[in-house]
C-alpha cells in the first residue's frame, strides 16, 4: 500500500470550527493545517504524528485567535491516508491528491 495525501476544506464558524479541528488532531492523521482568507494563506501549522492533548492546545489557541480576527476564512487540512485505490476527491469533486 502507498501513502496518499488528501486535502479537506472546513468552513464552519466559531466553536464549531474549533471542535472539528480538535477532532481532526485527535484522529492523528493530519499533517498540516492551513488557514486561508480567500486564496491568501494567513497561517500554516505543521503537525507531527502523535500531537494530542496538551501539545495541541497552543495550535488550537492560535487558530482560534486567527479565526476571531479574520472574516470569511477556510481551514484546509492535509491528511495522510494509506491506500492504493486511485486518487481521492475533495468535497467539490476535484482530485485532492497533491
Amino acid at each position: 500500500m502507498q501513502e496518499r495525501t488528501i486535502w479537506e476544506t472546513i468552513r464552519l464558524q466559531g466553536n464549531e470550527l474549533l471542535d472539528k479541528l480538535k477532532k481532526v488532531i485527535q484522529e492523528g492523521n493530519a499533517r498540516r493545517i492551513v488557514i486561508k482568507q480567500g486564496e491568501r494563506i494567513v497561517a500554516e501549522f505543521p503537525l507531527t504524528a502523535g500531537v494530542v492533548g496538551a501539545l495541541a492546545a497552543p495550535v488550537l489557541a492560535a487558530i482560534g485567535a486567527l479565526i476571531a480576527l479574520v472574516k470569511d476564512c477556510s481551514i484546509e487540512v492535509e491528511r495522510a491516508k494509506m491506500g492504493s485505490d486511485g486518487p481521492s476527491t475533495d468535497p467539490s469533486g476535484s482530485a485532492a491528491d497533491k
